[in-house]
């Protein structure tokens, strides 16, 4: 029995929540990425809440390539956390290879100068 894409993800993904969990001093940052867009999110795992979000759906933004977007909703997700004072934080990849894109908005977000 082969694996689609999808469901070989959700493996890794669960695989990867097993370990990795956030609390409000240092939620998680988790990734989304579709063809299309790129999504990023603090994450308080203890009380089951979003702390704050960043897209490349935002005005703030701007265009470039899908890299180039990826590192600026980094640098985004790392200006909220700091304002709404966090700066250190756990990263979750969320099934997706530390690699392209998912690697740049984590560059990106430490560029902004968030932890992890």
């Amino acid at each position: 029995m082969s694996l689609t894409k999808s469901d070989r993800r959700q493996r890794i993904k669960f695989r990867i929540r097993k370990t990795i969990s956030g609390t409000a001093t240092k939620p998680r940052l988790s990734v989304f990425r579709s063809n299309k867009e790129i999504y990023a999110q603090l994450i308080d795992d203890v009380n089951g809440v979003t702390l704050l979000a960043a897209s490349s759906r935002e005005k703030e933004v701007g265009k470039g390539t899908n890299v180039e977007i990826a590192n600026a909703v980094g640098k985004l997700v790392g200006e909220k956390a700091l304002k709404a004072g966090i700066d250190a934080v756990t990263f979750d990849r969320g099934g997706y290879l530390y690699h392209g894109r998912i690697q740049s908005l984590a560059e990106g977000a430490r560029a902004a100068g968030l932890k992890f």
